[in-house]
Parts: C-alpha cells; sequence; structure tokens
C-alpha cells in the first residue's frame, strides 16, 4: 500500500494579496529563471530559491517560471508556502507533451500556459509576459533569458548565492560595454524583491496603459486617455 501524500494547506488556498498599481489596474508578474538541474548551483540553491518564492508571494506579486524542475521549481514552491499565486509556462504544446516528452512537472503552479514553442520560444514568451525577472543559479537557458530580459529593458535582478551566474552575467556585461541602471545585484531575497517590484511598477506607469480619468471604474470615460 502506497503512502498517502501530504499537501500543505497553504498550497491549495486562495491567494493573499496582490500588488496592483494605484487605481487597482494591474498586477506585477516576476519571473524567476535558474537550473533546471541544480547539481552544479550548491548546497543552498534549494533554500534560496524558496526564499525567493516566499518573497514574491509576502510582497503581493505574482510568481512567473518557465514550468520546469530545480531552482524556478523550488521557487515556486516557495510561493505556495505564502498562498502566492504561480504560472508557468511550459515548452509543450499539451499537457501530455509535458509530462510525457519534456518530462516536466504539474506542481506548485496555479496556471500553465502550453506555448507549443520549445525551450528558446518558452523563454521569450516568458519573460515578455513578465514585469521584471530575477535570474538564480542557472546555465545556457538562464543566460537566454537574462539576454531576452536585457534586451527588452526588463528590471532584472541578479541573486548572489555559491554559484557562479552572477559573477558570470558582471564579466559579460562589463565585456559588452553596456551598462544597464535596470540591473541589480544582492543575495538578500526580500531586498531584491522590494526594489524590483518598484523598478516594475514605475515602468508600469510610466510605459504601459495610462488612465487619467477621475471615474475610475470606466476607462473610457470623460477625460480618459490612452497611451498604447
Amino acid at each position: 500500500m502506497s503512502a498517502r501524500k501530504i499537501i500543505d494547506p497553504n498550497h491549495m488556498a486562495v491567494p493573499r494579496n496582490f500588488c496592483r498599481l494605484p487605481q487597482s489596474y494591474g498586477v506585477v508578474k516576476i519571473c524567476v529563471s535558474g537550473a533546471a538541474d541544480t547539481g552544479y548551483c550548491g548546497l543552498d540553491a534549494f533554500e534560496k530559491a524558496k526564499e525567493v518564492g516566499r518573497e514574491i508571494a509576502r510582497q503581493g506579486a505574482i510568481i512567473t517560471t518557465g514550468a520546469t524542475t530545480g531552482f524556478p521549481l523550488y521557487a515556486a514552491m516557495g510561493a505556495k508556502d505564502e498562498c502566492g499565486f504561480s504560472i508557468g509556462f511550459s515548452p509543450a504544446a499539451t499537457e501530455r507533451e509535458h509530462v510525457e516528452v519534456y518530462k516536466l512537472p504539474l506542481e506548485y503552479m496555479d496556471v500553465i500556459l502550453y506555448t507549443g514553442f520549445g525551450y528558446s520560444g518558452r523563454d521569450l514568451l516568458l519573460v515578455r509576459s513578465s514585469d521584471a525577472v530575477i535570474i538564480g543559479c542557472g546555465r545556457i537557458g538562464t543566460l537566454n533569458e537574462f539576454s531576452v530580459a536585457f534586451e527588452d529593458h526588463r528590471p532584472i535582478g541578479v541573486l548572489e548565492g555559491t554559484w557562479e551566474t552572477d559573477e558570470i552575467i558582471r564579466r559579460v556585461i562589463e565585456s559588452a560595454h553596456r551598462p544597464n541602471s535596470k540591473i541589480i545585484y544582492d543575495s538578500d531575497p526580500k531586498a531584491m524583491v522590494e526594489r524590483l517590484i518598484e523598478l516594475a511598477m514605475k515602468d508600469k506607469e510610466n510605459a504601459n496603459l495610462v488612465f487619467n480619468n477621475p471615474e475610475k471604474w470606466d476607462a473610457a470615460g470623460k477625460n480618459a486617455e490612452y497611451i498604447l
């Protein structure tokens, strides 16, 4: 007889809070990028990833990941520990392909979007659907997501740890001679998430839809202003 799986009640609970913009428009979505195979990351990688996810949920943001194993999965687990909301972007086209072909998990994600675009296409959609990106311990796929975020001018948090990913990114930026004021480095998940939310909210207010409307419930009302 198999042992009964014990499920944390927080993992099944309704999300507690969302980090909404002024006027209650929009929710901040933070992508967590990292290695699916964390054998190169060091002993503290899992706990660091979980703490990143916990802080994203505590501070009211939504976590997005590549619906994969390793560092992103543990970040999603941490978010669910705090009753957060988790969205995964799968390289597969269907749930069956996700599980049977790519061998990827379904756990700790409230919604999985099946892109059907493979890993590289999934990476592009994941980053462009997120307001900010956290780079944890990772390899070539993580560097690909970093490159997309860099070119798209997303706020980026590079998590410092026992791994070398943060050092590699520093060297790449220095060698490319392309400074970026939206990249922050920190070993403290709480401080990093706070700064990323602040940057993401400023980006949303400055670059996305703008509503200058005294009747907040009606976006098409008198004096409504749109920037598209």
